[in-house]
Formats: structure tokens, C-alpha cells, sequence
């Protein structure tokens, strides 16, 4: 009889062990999800800061190449009237 109460006393045991271990799981399991739902928040943040970064570097790209064509353009436009110039001064 001593043996079949010490097994009860193992199986209770048992079970408690076994219902704290459920417990802290759901605890691990719920703050898991919450510190994911953070993580999904902070990665969407960040997620919409590099679109903006990106369409400023378009912006940016683009600037410069406006910047780049009017250059040329003055530059093309200075020779073409400084040939102009030098033809006509060379025709008098």
C-alpha cells in the first residue's frame, strides 16, 4: 500500500509540474506574440522611412541630372556663339 500512495504522490507531482510548465508556456507563448506584434510595428516604420529615403534619392538623382543638362547646355551654347562670334569677326 505504500508503494501505490508514493505512485499517487508521483503522478500529483507529476501534474503539477506538468501545469506550471503549461502555464509558463502560455506566458512565454503570449509574450512572444506580443513582442512580435512590436517588431511588425517597428518594421513597417522603418519599412516606410526607407520608401521615403528612396523616392528623396530619386529626387535627388534627378536634380542632378537637370543640373547636369543645363551645364551642357550653357557649355553647348557657349561654343556655338563663340563660334558664331569668332566667324563673324573673321568674315570683316
Amino acid at each position: 500500500m505504500v508503494n501505490k500512495i508514493s505512485t499517487k504522490e508521483d503522478v500529483s507531482d507529476i501534474q503539477v509540474d506538468l501545469a506550471v510548465y503549461m502555464e509558463r508556456l502560455d506566458s512565454y507563448i503570449a509574450s512572444q506574440t506580443a513582442l512580435n506584434d512590436t517588431l511588425k510595428v517597428n518594421l513597417d516604420s522603418v519599412n516606410s522611412r526607407l520608401e521615403e529615403i528612396s523616392d528623396w534619392r530619386h529626387r535627388v538623382y534627378g536634380a542632378k541630372t537637370v543640373m547636369m543638362a543645363i551645364g551642357v547646355l550653357i557649355v553647348h551654347t557657349s561654343a556655338v556663339m563663340g563660334s558664331l562670334f569668332a566667324i563673324i569677326n573673321w568674315a570683316k
